[in-house]
């Protein structure tokens, strides 16, 4: 699985970083302008030191230089590929056509897909036949992503971030981790501590010498893991895995970690029963039976059924049995488990104060990512409404509880969340001085990125559920571009995608959408609907703030529908995101510069939500959100059910936030300021010591 990324790649796409040696000389003030300027044009800007280094360069040096990162950066927006919209001058050429034109070219183009799919050529397309009209140029102001000069310090310090990460990482930082497994000698980048287990088993898996981690492996299920990373599976063990056959090397090897693997080990592997007697039947385990007979019996139980008590078991029968005692005798046992079951066992008995007393003398045994979502749980339970939970897997879903928990004892959440927030303070305490600490206030609308697991690649590493302030600019630009699945695949066919954006008002009730089968409403377009890329397609739309606001459109739901039923994962390449345009006829239609987010649109559904817009407060929510779709007709209109309740569970989502984190760190260990002018520590939005957007180094060094 050797990833195919070089180093300048990762580090541009991970920290908007460039290492650059030092050449001969000789390349002029020209030749350095120039490529700056080329790269602005993309929305990126070359920050002074970079140009100073520039300078050390021969005018060769300088070229080849440049035409290494350009067509990372132009991947990072989306301007690697060419962009033809049905209709060349959108939108503008929408607005002014007739209903009747509208409606020819669509039935004609429908016409040439029918054709195609009976003869088999996914590469007959029919289009309508216009020329593109000059366009004024693009005369608005763009903020300017800033490169930074890096070093190989700095650069291998990713890898040390993403292995210490304390939560689960997105498939891209996988990417990552392998790159460097598979090129360079990593055994001194290695953390003193790997907290995520998914991590530790794709490492263990993707190391060629990871004896350093084989004390790591500590429970029957960090076993079960590497297995499945040996096998190509899903790590998290949300969706089952086919097991592949292992050497007789690799079985002694899984065997012996089982057998190592501690007290626990039977009850570990009934938690995953049905896995373990599968494996069982790819490492022989009666092969080796004198050699690891703990970890034979724990298959001849699972195998034969025979009767074993297991730690939750014990928990259920206790709560069924109404005993207290019990129950936090046995919970303080398991720190972690008591915090998560902490609201359910408070629910079930009477004798809140002192469950709450029990669980508090225990939770500095608990790790740092749950303790903060205890401490939120707790602060706000008792006024919320709804509650929104992301299934564990690769596939990012949402499922969404209505209604308010029961309540609790006067004052036993604010007990709660106060204690954790103490022991919080305690923990950070131990940590290194911040110094003085100014923090941005626009953190309070970032998410802590407790679990990137399903997150897709994107231009800004983004959680779910935070927001952004829109920039100047009334018209937001959405795209989505894709191809075909090749013609030597032997899934080969015609992929048709759809975007769409779908209206709601303040209550989410559907007020219409502009999609496929409506390419206008108000001052709202749609580019035009192509059924088939074998080149390439694309389509835009636009959404006019103020006409969707009088429109009693309060929120808009950017979507991508596979309508050909591929899912994402299947595609050679999808990919979608935003631009805000003040005048959108002027500048291409597709203008680099104006992207302000881009996603790789890879998840194994057929229908995506990137984001969501707040047209009246002009906020703009990053949902990176999968969902099921089982209509025969897969479209905005059929889907606007499933895109109220996405919306609305982003919009109400109860998660800690970067202020939050940041703020205890702060009180900690350092000294808050109002001015950033004073600060020696900067946490903010953008830029600063840590911004929002270094994932890597919050899930390391902050979540730790």
């Amino acid at each position: 699985m050797t990833s195919s990324r070089n180093q300048t790649e990762i580090y541009l796409t991970k920290s908007l970083k460039v290492i650059i040696s030092e050449g001969d000389g000789g390349a002029t003030s020209e030749e350095i302008a120039s490529a700056a300027k080329n790269v602005q044009s993309l929305g990126f800007g070359l920050s002074t030191p970079i140009l100073e280094c520039l300078s050390s360069l021969s005018s060769d040096e300088l070229a080849s230089w440049y035409s290494t990162i350009l067509p990372i950066l132009q991947k990072l927006v989306g301007a690697h590929r060419t962009f033809n919209p049905m209709y060349p001058n959108f939108p503008k050429q929408v607005m002014e056509a007739s209903d009747a034109e509208l409606y020819f070219n669509a039935i004609t183009h429908y016409f040439g897909f029918i054709v195609s799919d009976a003869i088999g050529d996914p590469s007959l397309v029919v289009l309508p036949n216009y020329v593109k009209e000059a366009r004024p140029l693009l005369e608005e102001f763009h903020t300017l992503r800033w490169i930074e000069l890096g070093s190989e310090e700095d650069f291998s310090s990713i890898f040390t971030n993403l292995a210490a990460s304390n939560s689960s990482i997105s498939k891209s930082d996988k990417d990552i981790l392998d790159w460097f497994a598979s090129h360079r000698d990593v055994s001194g980048l290695i953390p003193e501590k790997i907290p995520q287990k998914e991590t530790l088993a794709f490492l263990v898996a993707s190391l060629p010498q990871p004896d350093c981690l084989i004390p790591a492996i500590k429970t029957a299920t960090d076993v079960l893991r590497v297995a499945v990373v040996m096998s190509d599976g899903d790590a998290s063990l949300a969706e089952p895995t086919k097991f592949r056959n292992f050497s007789k090397r690799e079985r002694r090897f899984l065997l012996g970690c089982l057998e190592n693997s501690g007290s626990s080990r039977t009850e570990d592997m009934l938690r995953w029963k049905d896995r373990w007697i599968r494996l069982g039947e790819r490492l022989h385990p009666g092969d080796f039976k004198k050699k690891f007979p703990k970890s034979f019996d724990g298959f001849d139980i699972l195998r034969n059924n025979k009767p074993f008590k297991t730690f939750n078991g014990k928990i259920e029968e206790a709560i069924r049995e109404g005993i207290p005692q019990t129950t936090i005798q046995l919970l303080v046992q398991r720190p972690g488990d008591f915090a998560r079951r902490l609201d359910h066992v408070l629910r079930s008995y009477n004798e809140q104060d002192s469950i709450v007393k029990s669980f508090l003398e225990i939770a500095s045994q608990v790790s740092t990512p749950v303790l903060l979502q205890t401490w939120c749980h707790f602060q706000i339970r008792d006024v919320i409404e709804n509650r929104a939970f992301f299934p564990k897997g690769n596939a990012a879903k949402v499922q969404v509880k209505d209604g308010p928990l029961a309540p609790l004892a006067e004052g036993i959440s604010e007990a709660v969340h106060n204690g954790v927030r103490e022991i919080l303070l305690a923990r950070f305490t131990e940590l290194p001085s911040l110094g003085k600490v100014y923090l941005d206030e626009r953190l309070k609308n970032q998410i802590v990125p407790f679990s990137q697991r399903s997150a897709s690649r994107s231009l800004r590493a983004i959680s779910r559920g935070s927001r952004f302030d829109l920039p100047e600019g009334d018209t937001i630009r959405f795209f989505c571009w894709w191809k075909n699945i090749d013609a030597d695949d032997e899934w080969a066919s015609r992929v048709d995608l759809d975007l769409s954006a779908s209206f709601f008002d303040e209550n989410w009730e559907s007020q219409g959408d502009i999609s496929y089968y409506n390419l206008r409403d108000g001052q709202c377009y749609h580019s035009g609907d192509i059924t088939s890329a074998p080149e390439g397609a694309c389509e835009f739309i636009d959404v006019n703030l103020p006409s969707a606001l009088q429109m009693k459109a309060r929120y808009v739901v950017m979507s991508v529908l596979s309508y050909s039923g591929q899912p994402y994962v299947s595609l050679p390449e999808c990919f979608g995101g935003w631009m805000v345009r003040k005048k959108p006829n002027s500048g291409e239609v597709f203008e680099p510069k104006t992207v302000q987010d881009k996603i790789d649109i890879t998840s194994p559904s057929r229908a995506c939500v990137p984001l969501i817009i707040d047209a009246l407060n002009r906020k703009v929510y990053w949902a990176d959100l999968g969902l099921k779709s089982y209509a025969q007709i897969n479209n905005a209109h059929q889907n606007s059910v499933g895109f109220s309740q996405i919306g609305r569970a982003i919009l109400e989502l109860n998660k800690p936030t970067l202020f939050d984190l940041f703020l205890i760190h702060a009180e900690a260990r350092g000294e808050i300021v109002d001015s950033i002018k004073d600060a020696e520590t900067v946490f903010g939005l953008h830029e600063g010591t840590v911004s929002a957007f270094d994932t890597d180094i919050i899930l390391s060094q902050y979540l730790a």
